[in-house]
C-alpha cells in the first residue's frame, strides 16, 4: 500500500442492512445514497446493496438517480428528491425515477414534461410539516393534490408516494410534524387512492421512534454504521469503512502519512488518537496533504497507520473522530477526497 486507502467491507454493510430491516418490522428500507453513498462510493454501495436484497434507492439529484438506475436495472424504485431542470426531469422520466416535488411550480413542470413527452411521471408529493425544508405549506396541499389527481386521471401521472422531513430536534415537536403529515395522507386519500409509500422518517427517528413511520423510512447513515453524533450504539450495526495510511516518511521520530486537511482531515482534529503497530498515538500536526504523528519504537516507513477503524487502539469510528470537533460522522466520511483509494476488503 502506497497510498491512503477507506477499506470498505461488504460483509459488514449486509449485515447492517440486515440488521436496520429487522428493525423496521415490516415497513420498507429506502436506502439512501447521498454525497456518493456517505463517501463509501456509489457502485460498490449499490451493487453490496443489492445483494443484500434492497429494492428501494434514495438518491439526492437527478443525476444520481439515473446512476443507481444503470446499476439496478429496471425494477428496483429509484427517488430523487432535488428540483431538477426540465432535461433532468425528461431523463428521469425516460427511465422511471420516483420524483420527489416540494412545490406546486415543480409539479406543474413536471407535468407539463410528461404530458410533452407522452410518459407517466412517478410523484412523491412532499408536504411541509414545519421544518420549512422544501415542502407544499399545508394550505396549499388541497391545491397540489387536485392538480396531482387531474394529471393522474389524464395519464400524465401516479401519485406512488407522500413524504417530507422531520427535525429530529424533540419528541413533541417530531409528534407536531407527524400529525401534520397524517392530515395531508388523509387529504390525498380523500380524493383518491392513498399512494403506497409513505415516508417520514430517516435514520435517527426510524431507530427510535417506530410510531412515527409510515410504509417506508428513508435510511442512510445507519446503514453504513454511522451512530448519531452522541448517540448510544446500534444494536447490530458496525462501521463498514476503516481509514488507514502507510508512514510515507520519518521526520525527527514522527511518522508522516500523505493524508491532509485538503483530504478532508480537518485540522482541528490536531489531538486525535490513531491506531498504529504500537497502539494509540496522538495526531500532532495536520497540514493541506500530510499529517504528522507521535512515534513509537521501531517505526519505519510502510508501517500502517489507522486513522478510524472498528476495533482499533485510536478512534473506532468516524463518528468518534467526528465528536472530537462537534460535528457528525457522515462530514468525516463526505470529505474525504478522491485521492484516497476506496478498497473492497472482503
Amino acid at each position: 500500500m502506497s497510498r491512503p486507502e477507506l477499506r470498505l467491507s461488504a460483509r459488514t454493510l449486509r449485515d447492517n442492512i440486515a440488521a436496520v430491516t429487522s428493525r423496521l418490522d415490516g415497513c420498507e428500507l429506502m436506502l439512501v445514497l447521498k454525497d456518493d453513498a456517505y463517501g463509501h462510493g456509489l457502485t460498490w454501495t449499490v451493487e453490496t446493496a443489492v445483494q443484500a436484497g434492497v429494492t428501494s434507492f434514495g438518491s439526492y439529484d437527478v443525476r444520481g438517480g439515473l446512476d443507481v438506475r444503470r446499476l439496478v436495472g429496471p425494477e428496483a424504485r429509484v427517488f430523487a428528491w432535488a428540483t431538477s431542470t426540465d432535461a433532468e426531469i425528461d431523463e428521469a422520466l425516460l427511465q422511471g425515477i420516483d420524483l420527489g416535488v416540494g412545490t406546486v411550480e415543480y409539479l406543474h413542470r413536471i407535468i407539463a414534461r410528461a404530458e410533452a413527452l407522452g410518459a407517466v411521471a412517478r410523484v412523491h408529493l412532499k408536504i411541509d410539516t414545519g421544518l420549512h425544508r422544501n415542502g407544499v405549506l399545508p394550505e396549499d396541499w388541497p391545491g397540489a393534490i387536485a392538480q396531482a389527481r387531474a394529471a393522474e386521471a389524464a395519464g400524465h401521472l401516479s401519485l406512488e408516494g407522500i413524504w417530507s422531513h422531520i427535525a429530529e430536534a424533540s419528541d413533541r415537536e417530531d409528534d407536531d410534524a407527524q400529525a401534520v403529515f397524517l392530515d395531508a395522507v388523509r387529504a390525498a386519500g380523500g380524493t383518491g387512492p392513498t399512494p403506497a409509500a409513505l415516508h417520514l422518517t430517516a435514520s435517527a427517528a426510524s431507530w427510535w421512534r417506530p410510531e412515527l413511520r409510515g410504509t417506508v423510512a428513508r435510511i442512510g447513515a445507519f446503514c453504513y454504521g454511522i451512530r448519531s453524533a452522541d448517540g448510544p450504539e446500534l444494536e447490530g450495526v458496525r462501521p463498514v469503512a476503516r481509514l488507514v495510511a502507510p508512514v510515507a516518511r520519518v521526520e525527527e521520530g514522527r511518522a508522516v502519512i500523505e493524508v491532509g486537511a485538503f483530504d478532508g482531515l480537518p485540522s482541528t482534529l490536531v489531538g486525535a488518537r490513531v491506531g498504529t503497530p504500537a497502539g494509540a498515538r496522538v495526531l500532532e500536526r495536520i497540514e493541506p496533504f500530510f499529517a504528522q504523528i507521535e512515534g513509537w519504537a521501531g517505526l519505519s516507513v510502510g508501517d500502517e497507520v489507522t486513522i478510524f477503524g472498528p476495533g482499533e487502539a485510536g478512534e473506532s469510528s468516524a463518528t468518534t473522530l467526528a465528536e472530537r470537533i462537534d460535528t457528525v460522522g457522515e462530514e468525516i466520511l463526505t470529505r474525504l477526497s478522491p485521492r484516497i483509494r476506496r478498497v473492497p476488503v472482503d
